[in-house]
Formats: C-alpha cells, sequence, structure tokens
C-alpha cells in the first residue's frame, strides 16, 4: 500500500482548520458565510421530502405485509440481492383451512357446500391481493426506495462537500483578515532605536536583521553605550518570524512587514481559490436541489399507479363476494335477514336475497326480470296472504315507469310475485306502484 505522507500531513491540515472553523461558529467567535435565502428554501424542501418520503414508505410497507417479521425477511432477501420466495396470503390459507373442514365435515351437507364456496372466494381474494402488493410494489414503492437510495445519497454527498468548501472559505476569510490587521500593527510601529527597552538583550538572529554585514556588538561597545554594569548579552537563535520577533521584544522591522505584506498576498491568493470552489460546488449542490421538483412529478405519476392499482384490487375484491353472495343466497334453506347496511349500495341492481318470509302473490303472465320484458302494472294485484311493511333506507329515483321512486324513512307496502327477480319487490305507496329495490328496504315485521 503507497502512502503518500505529504497528502496525509495536508488532510489532516485540512481537517484539523474545518475542525477549528466549525468549533468557533458553534460558539459565536468566528464569522459563517450564509446562503441565500431561495437556497435555504431548496434545503428545507429536500429535507422535507427525504423525511416525508421515509414516512410513506415504511407505512405502505405495512399496509402491504403487516407482519414485521415477513418486512425483516424481505428486507434482508433484497439487500443479499436473492429473489423473495412466494409467500401464501392470508386469504389463500384461510381459504386451504375452510376446504379442509369442507372435506373432514362432508362436502355434500348444506355447511360443507358452503365452506367450498366460501373457500373459492376466499382463494380468488388471495389471488388478486397477491397481484395487488405486486404491482404495488413496483408501480410505488421501488420508485420511493430509488429516491432514497441513489438520488438523495448524491444530493447528501453534495451537500456534504459544499459545507466543507463553505469552512474552508470562512477559514480563509479569517486568516486574511487576522494577516491585515498585523499587517496594519507593523505600519504603525516606530523604528528599532526608539522602542527598544533600555535593558533590552539583542539576539543574534535580530542583529542579522538589522544589517545583514554588520557583527554582534562587543561587550566593550555595550559598556560604553550602556554604563552601569550590564551583564554580557547572550545571543540564542530565534526564527526570523514576525510574531515570535514582538513576543522576545523585537519590534517589527522592515523585513518583518514585508513578511507580513506577503501573508496578505498568500492570504488574498487562498481566499480566492476557496470562493470559487464554493460558487462552482454551490453551483452543482443547487442543480441537484431543484431536481426535487423533478421528484415531486415522478412520485405524483407512481402515487396515481398505486391508486389505480388499488382500485383494481378492491373492485376485484367486490365482484368475487358479489359472486359468493348470489351462490350462497340459491342454496336451500339460506336466510339473509334484514338489518340495515352500513352504507347504500352502489347500484339499484346490486344483488341481494329476500327474507323468507315475504308473501308472494299470483303469477303474471309474461313477468321476467327487470329489462328483459316491461312489467305491466295494472295487472299486478297484492297476494291473497297479504303484505308486508318496509321502510325505505334510502332515497331512489325510478329509472323508468315500472319503478316506483322512493324517499328515505318512509313507509310502503311490498309483496312478491312468482317468478320475479329476487333483487326487487312490488311496492305501493298510496295509488302509485312499482318495482322497488330490496336493498333500499327494511322489511318489518
Amino acid at each position: 500500500m503507497d502512502f503518500n505522507m505529504k497528502k496525509l500531513a495536508s488532510d489532516a491540515g485540512i481537517f484539523f482548520t474545518r475542525a477549528v472553523q466549525f468549533t468557533e461558529e458553534k460558539f459565536g467567535q468566528a464569522e459563517k458565510t450564509e446562503l441565500d435565502a431561495n437556497f435555504e428554501n431548496l434545503l428545507a424542501r429536500a429535507d422535507s421530502t427525504k423525511n416525508w418520503t421515509e414516512k410513506i414508505l415504511r407505512q405502505t410497507e405495512v399496509l402491504l405485509q403487516p407482519n414485521p417479521s415477513a418486512r425483516v425477511e424481505e428486507f434482508l432477501y433484497e439487500k443479499l440481492d436473492r429473489k423473495v420466495p412466494s409467500r401464501v396470503t392470508n386469504g389463500e390459507l384461510l381459504a386451504q383451512y375452510m376446504a379442509e373442514a369442507a372435506s373432514e365435515l362432508g362436502p355434500t351437507t348444506p355447511y360443507g357446500k358452503t365452506l367450498i364456496k366460501v373457500a373459492e372466494a376466499e382463494k380468488r381474494l388471495g389471488a388478486a391481493e397477491r397481484d395487488f402488493i405486486h404491482m404495488a410494489s413496483i408501480n410505488f414503492l421501488t420508485p420511493l426506495r430509488n429516491f432514497l437510495e441513489g438520488d438523495w445519497k448524491t444530493i447528501s454527498k453534495e451537500r456534504r462537500l459544499l459545507q466543507n468548501r463553505r469552512l474552508d472559505l470562512d477559514a480563509c476569510k479569517a486568516r486574511l483578515k487576522k494577516a491585515k490587521a498585523a499587517e496594519a500593527k507593523a505600519t504603525t510601529v516606530p523604528d528599532f532605536q526608539e522602542t527598544r527597552p533600555r535593558n533590552y538583550i539583542l539576539s543574534a538572529s535580530a542583529s542579522a536583521t538589522l544589517d545583514d554585514t554588520s557583527c554582534p556588538p562587543s561587550w566593550a561597545e555595550w559598556k560604553e553605550t550602556y554604563p552601569g554594569g550590564w551583564r554580557p548579552p547572550c545571543f540564542f537563535l530565534l526564527p526570523l518570524n514576525p510574531s515570535v520577533t514582538r513576543a522576545r521584544g523585537c519590534l517589527s522591522l522592515p523585513k518583518d512587514r514585508k513578511l507580513w505584506n506577503d501573508e496578505v498576498d498568500k492570504a488574498e491568493q487562498e481566499l480566492r481559490v476557496a470562493q470559487t470552489e464554493f460558487d462552482r460546488q454551490a453551483e452543482v449542490t443547487r442543480l441537484l436541489l431543484e431536481g426535487i421538483s423533478s421528484t415531486h412529478v415522478n412520485h405524483l405519476r407512481c402515487l396515481h399507479e398505486f391508486v389505480e392499482s388499488q382500485t383494481t384490487y378492491y373492485a376485484q375484491c367486490y365482484r368475487h363476494m358479489l359472486d359468493l353472495q348470489k351462490q350462497l343466497g340459491r342454496f336451500p334453506g339460506t336466510f339473509v335477514g334484514t338489518t340495515e347496511p352500513a352504507s347504500p349500495p352502489l347500484s339499484s341492481t346490486s344483488p341481494t336475497t329476500t327474507a323468507a318470509t315475504m308473501p308472494v302473490g299470483p303469477s303474471v303472465a309474461g313477468l321476467a326480470p327487470p329489462g328483459e320484458a316491461a312489467l305491466r302494472l295494472e295487472e299486478v294485484a297484492p297476494p291473497a296472504s297479504g303484505t308486508r311493511k318496509a321502510r325505505v333506507l334510502y332515497d331512489y329515483e325510478a329509472a323508468d315507469s315500472s319503478e316506483l321512486a322512493l324517499l328515505a324513512d318512509e313507509l310502503i307496502t311490498v309483496y312478491s310475485l312468482p317468478g320475479m327477480d329476487p333483487d326487487w319487490l312490488i311496492g305501493e305507496r298510496g295509488n302509485k306502484k312499482g318495482k322497488v329495490p330490496v336493498t333500499y328496504l327494511e322489511l318489518l315485521s
């Protein structure tokens, strides 16, 4: 493995500089470059999109698979890039139990026959649920996961780079500010002879800065200039650095001023480079954040497809249960009560069964189910065995002259005729007479 020590040291220095800048910003000891309001709004919208996408994804997974153990298993298979094994749905498992129960209890008995019929319907419901889960996973869950695992990771990476560029930029600004302050202070300091203290011990490096050709003063020269018994000067090496010379008592010299000028020029150059890199990274990040609008459009399309698949699923369930209801209504001895339904029927032709005790009138020649032949109301008469009262549950608008319009909560007289569709009854209200749907009525005793 090839280690580049210079690069490693440089990266460590950059990391330390960023850490110092970040800490000083948190404590309010350093200035921070603020992004424009539009950029901040883009960041907030991206974060909000990410958070709500995660919540919607998790809850949709719960809706499609309520079993948490099954969800964990599917997650592991997905991470291992393996195909998820087929799993029996709850409806299919119920159908299997009902079929086995019918086989053991007797498939020829009324209970066994009903179990078989219900098992077939539950099996179809389970198959419809499987198709719905498959379509929802492809059309809705997969695009949401792709956004979180693809686009959002790219956005997060570029945002981290932008944060680093901003820290570098602010560090360069702080460095330039300090360099300019030191340069300004150096230009206002008097020359060496006016400001040095009388008991000042000159260092060898400081002497060299006064005159490159001069030699350190002898003890006789020092004693002649400063009578009073001074101790011999000690000459020690000091780095030729403005901050060190000031700390040691050597005030800024012309060469120190030049060093600070060079430091300011270097800081300005670094600031220009840092500003260029920050602007470039900000533009890249802005373009990615503006792409969130396209993500919303894509998620909107996926949401429509999810609703379509869910609508198809529930429509299939309704048809399967409708078929099952028809089959159960034709079995001998089946009784369906007249408990008030929770909501109005979907249409006036929704099939249901009538009470077993409904009075039946005499047959009418030519009478047929609705839509096959016109009912001649003038030939219809109440049955000799009597009629029943019924309360109207919902408003009903007559489709033609053979039907009777209904208003919710009104009481009407109803009876049935031989050969008549079991979903309909003959209703009378005063002098008016016509067919009425059973699902809109509550038969009274």
